[in-house]
């Protein structure tokens, strides 16, 4: 578990971490998520002992991270995948970090093989793709078969093949009883993924609750109807807590009622119905609509998405 109790970091007159709190629990995969500048890599920084918190305190499995006498079977972490010595093979490199924890040779062999890295396991890390480092990181993170784990971007430089097997294996951590903290900017990864979702900007939580939850609460959902008589429906539907309106392809938009709603108005008043859609937000919509006041770097060409709160 990680918990952040009243988390600040201050650079000079910045502040990168706002007075946070929050929890990262076991058995599920929680997501971080933050435009660039939100503060998510000192967050991960601070918890791994990297970064000092100007204020408060974030502690993993209980403990502030330099107080485990063994941090590598605590909390197993990916943050630059390309921070290593590239003159050594991956074997090498793994096993040296092992000798640490007084790891032996078997556990090293293991995660290479979990990683998918045995046909290079003798090669220099130096040589090594985006997406091979990725996966040595992984196998980093692994070494000491900690009860947490946190990526930060695992999925970056891999094929479809490495970023399903990330996707696995990181829901099977989570089934394990682990804690697992996940940071991605691929939006449709982190849905197919997280079970939580914490959402900061400039520093600040902007959301911590379920995916579901997230979404729901910072999208609307519309319900899409055609229909041959588009005024009489449209004249049913009215209330106080309901807007239609007409497409430019014919089709009604409807927020207000859902789409079992729709259809039992219309049956009710006799009209044909040719489609009925409910159209939920995504992911993305709600994480653009969360943070569109907190993003530091902007481009002139920036637009809105569609969603609202």
């Amino acid at each position: 578990m990680i918990e952040a109790e009243a988390l600040v970091k201050r650079y000079g007159s910045k502040v990168a971490v706002d007075a946070i709190d929050f929890t990262v629990r076991p058995g599920q995969v929680t997501g971080f998520l933050g435009p660039n500048g939100a503060g998510k890599s000192t967050m991960m920084r601070m918890i791994v002992g990297l970064d000092r918190p100007t204020a408060g305190r974030v502690s993993v499995n209980g403990r502030l991270y330099h107080e485990h006498r063994a941090p590598l079977r605590e909390v197993g972490v990916l943050l630059d995948a390309k921070a290593v010595n590239g003159g050594r093979s991956a074997y090498k490199h793994l096993l040296a970090i092992a000798a640490t924890h007084r790891i032996g040779a078997s556990r090293v062999r293991e995660v290479i093989g979990l990683a998918g890295l045995e046909s290079v396991a003798g090669k220099r890390v130096g040589g090594f793709s985006l997406g091979m480092s990725q996966r040595l990181g992984i196998a980093t993170a692994l070494l000491g078969d900690p009860a947490t784990i946190i990526l930060d971007e695992p999925v970056n430089g891999l094929d479809p093949e490495g970023v399903r097997w990330v996707r696995t294996l990181m829901r099977d951590l989570a089934a394990e009883g682990r804690t697992v903290l996940l940071s991605s900017h691929l939006m449709s990864e982190m849905a197919q993924t997280a079970d939580r979702l914490i959402v900061i900007g400039r520093g600040r939580i902007l959301a911590d609750d379920s995916i579901s939850s997230v979404i729901s609460e910072a999208t609307r959902s519309v319900t899409r109807v055609r229909t041959p008589d588009p005024e009489r429906l449209m004249a049913t539907i009215a209330g106080p807590d309901i807007v239609s309106s007409m497409l430019a392809d014919g089709a009604i938009e409807i927020t207000g009622l859902s789409a079992e709603q729709v259809a039992i108005a219309a049956s009710a008043a006799g009209i044909v119905l040719y489609e009925v859609t409910s159209i939920s937000g995504s992911l993305e919509d709600a994480y653009i609509a969360l943070t569109a006041g907190e993003v530091e770097y902007r481009s002139s060409n920036s637009s809105g998405s569609g969603a609202h709160k």
